[in-house]
């Protein structure tokens, strides 16, 4: 298998920054298109556990729609293989805090899709 095949690499990368551009303009059209939908997608964020896509669609929904903007560090991007590929992300949205984000990513008949994801805040 290879790993971050540059072809491969730059498309998850233009979906991650696809998501990440969504995630801070709370396009939710775009956010739920970018998780697969699948009654198998899993997010756990920060006060949730949502199971299936449609779960994650009804948090997206519901949820407020300010105090979205933050920071990125230390963004990585790997792909394995042509199909598969994983985005973990530091950010940084409230003083003190400092969260994580992961991602794995598969290749579908629609594009790149979210199949799990996490996010967690850890003090900083």
């Amino acid at each position: 298998m290879q790993i971050d095949i540059p072809a491969v690499h730059a498309e998850l990368r233009a979906a991650f920054d696809a998501y990440e551009t969504a995630l801070i303009n709370n396009d939710v059209d775009t956010l739920d298109r970018l998780f697969h939908d699948d009654a198998r997608t899993i997010r756990y964020g920060i006060a949730e556990n949502l199971y299936s896509h449609a779960e994650i669609a009804a948090f997206r929904a519901a949820r407020p729609a300010q105090g979205l903007r933050r920071s990125l560090e230390r963004t990585q991007i790997t792909t394995f293989g042509s199909d598969a590929g994983v985005a973990m992300t530091l950010f940084r949205r409230t003083p003190g805090k400092l969260g994580r984000q992961s991602q794995t990513w598969i290749r579908t008949a629609n594009g790149w899709r979210i199949v799990a994801a996490h996010v967690s805040v850890i003090n900083d």
